[in-house]
């Protein structure tokens, strides 16, 4: 976080006619990979698409790499790779073919562009497939190329919008540790967008919540969660009430949890704080689990919506 940022922003605001998209926000973009939070409609990919100077702010500041967005569309783009949510191939054209033309879109000369496609889709696993047309493809194969040509004119940083959308549980775990070996193996600064807080977690080391249209919270994720406090997800037989409102007392939070309570600890107690509480409510503890504070926990509050 000390490195300059690549991207900031300050007070943007767009809007699509009378809905407001992003209302008012403000950050910044630093090298290597974070992750952008937020439910649906939150304007994870209105920002994107305001960062590729696809809209235009109605109000505020954006600067990616010194450049202005608005004013320079063009520069910007070919600096940065951007992997969309929604299909973007061209059904008849082949792998090679289709990479290669999106690196002479960002300005690599032909021969340069066809040899780069082919070494990015060896990359990412298409390389025996990469003289197939894309209509033959799987699901999981038109993320790889949807990955491949994000990454063919070599962008100073890779914007992935929902990149695991659509697979399977082993494609999503193949798709993410592609990305993380981009951003480790290969040092490319990316900016993964994505409702799966797990997702984000697994490849990101800073992380931006967007909540309607806001930044609901930011940072780097270890200090957004920690040092994580202890967590008990308890299952108890009888009228809880009282037990949580004596855990409120002591400084504890709680949330609701897979057929029970996630109990947020309060410092300087642990396990035995429950178990008394408990038998001073008359209550029998069913079951005791220990964890840890999650990226979810961090996310469910900043939204307002946890602990």
């Amino acid at each position: 976080m000390d490195e300059a940022p690549l991207v900031e922003f300050q007070d943007l605001g767009v809007s699509y006619g009378p809905v407001l998209a992003l209302a008012g926000v403000s950050g910044a973009l630093h090298p290597g990979p974070t992750g952008l939070l937020g439910p649906n409609g939150a304007g994870k990919t209105t920002f994107l698409k305001t960062l590729l100077g696809f809209l235009k702010p109605e109000r505020g500041r954006l600067v990616a790499f010194g450049l202005d967005p608005g004013r320079e569309p063009l520069e910007v783009r070919r600096r940065i790779g951007y992997m969309p949510e929604g299909d973007c191939h061209i059904p008849e054209m082949t792998a090679s073919a289709f990479v290669a033309y999106a690196g002479e879109l960002s300005g690599m000369p032909r021969n340069e562009a066809v040899s780069r496609s082919h070494e990015v889709l060896y990359y990412v696993g298409l390389g025996e497939a990469r003289y197939r047309t894309l209509d033959t493809y799987s699901t999981g194969m038109k993320q790889r190329v949807k990955l491949a040509q994000a990454l063919v004119h070599d962008p100073d940083l890779l914007l992935l919008d929902e990149p695991t959308n659509g697979l399977d549980p082993a494609g999503r775990e193949d798709m993410l540790t592609l990305i993380a070996d981009v951003a480790d193996s290969k040092g490319m600064s990316l900016v993964l967008c994505s409702h799966l807080l797990r997702d984000v977690e697994r490849v990101c080391r800073a992380v931006i919540v967007m909540d309607q249209g806001k930044v609901a919270a930011s940072g780097s994720i270890a200090e957004l969660t920690g040092p994580r406090r202890p967590v008990f997800d308890v299952r108890l037989k009888g009228d809880a009430a009282a037990f949580l409102t004596d855990l409120k007392d002591h400084g504890c939070d709680w949330a609701p949890g897979e057929d029970g309570y996630r109990v947020f600890m309060a410092d300087g107690h642990g396990p035995e704080l429950l178990f008394r509480t408990a038998r001073q409510c008359g209550l029998q503890l069913r079951h005791l689990r220990p964890g840890a504070e999650s990226l979810e926990d961090v996310f469910l509050r900043a939204l307002g919506k946890g602990t």
